[in-house]
């Protein structure tokens, strides 16, 4: 029986070693790659065509929201499993408006994050029992009768979000400009969009909202310009 392949993207070393070991026990798993950051998860899965990615919501250079959106427009046959240690209802939201099939939290119990592997590979879905609980209590009508999560049109768009992150990470102008590959006049006019967009005026504040949306950790070191 053919394995299901599974790439890791994960910009912890610890945390990916401690899922490709968990994944080895299994039988049906073969482990294909491993990505410290969103960008680097998009190459691997253009690649390597892996069945499932087990993506963090929060990685460096690309956070896993965008990376899930580049990489399932060109191996739209990928299954994403979102990964977090939060379980805020806009990290859940966004996740599946990205088009990730399920989100574990880190703190999942290792038998549950085999059985979201095997269920997003049959083109089910799958949340950790946390939050699944937490949704039908705090917001039931988020819930369809099937038991999973409604999306939500996304703001911004896939240039939008990536500006988004490079700035609140601290980068300026030219150094958004350099990692995109694109001018620092674009940049200026994404950021501009941007604050119009979310009716935000400040540098501040669009780190404020990129790490209540998990576009980042607030556990990253900040440097606001």
């Amino acid at each position: 029986m053919k394995p299901i392949t599974v790439l890791l993207a994960e910009d912890h070393m610890i945390v990916r070693e401690g899922f490709r070991k968990m994944l080895e026990f299994e039988d049906d798993f073969e482990v294909v790659g491993e990505a410290p950051d969103g960008r680097q998860a998009v190459t691997l899965a253009i690649k390597l065509r892996p069945d499932v990615v087990l993506m963090d919501i929060a990685m460096p250079l690309l956070n896993g929201l965008e990376a899930t959106r580049q990489l399932l427009k060109a191996a739209p046959a990928a299954k994403v499993l979102m990964l977090s240690a939060h379980n805020d209802d806009a990290y859940v939201t966004n996740a599946v408006d990205s088009g990730a099939k399920g989100f574990l939290l880190k703190q999942t119990s290792g038998h549950d994050v085999c059985r979201a592997i095997r269920e997003v590979h049959k083109g089910k879905t799958f949340f950790s029992p946390a939050i699944v609980k937490r949704q039908e209590r705090l917001q039931p009508s988020s819930l369809n009768r099937a038991g999973q999560l409604k999306k939500k049109a996304a703001m911004l768009t896939s240039r939008e979000m990536e500006v988004l992150q490079l700035i609140a990470e601290g980068k300026a102008n030219k150094e958004t400009a350099d990692v995109l590959g694109i001018g620092v006049k674009t940049v200026e006019k994404h950021r501009e969009h941007l604050m119009v967009k979310l009716d935000i005026h400040d540098t501040a504040g669009l780190t404020r909202y990129a790490i209540s949306t998990g576009i980042i950790e607030s556990s990253v070191q900040l440097t606001i310009v």
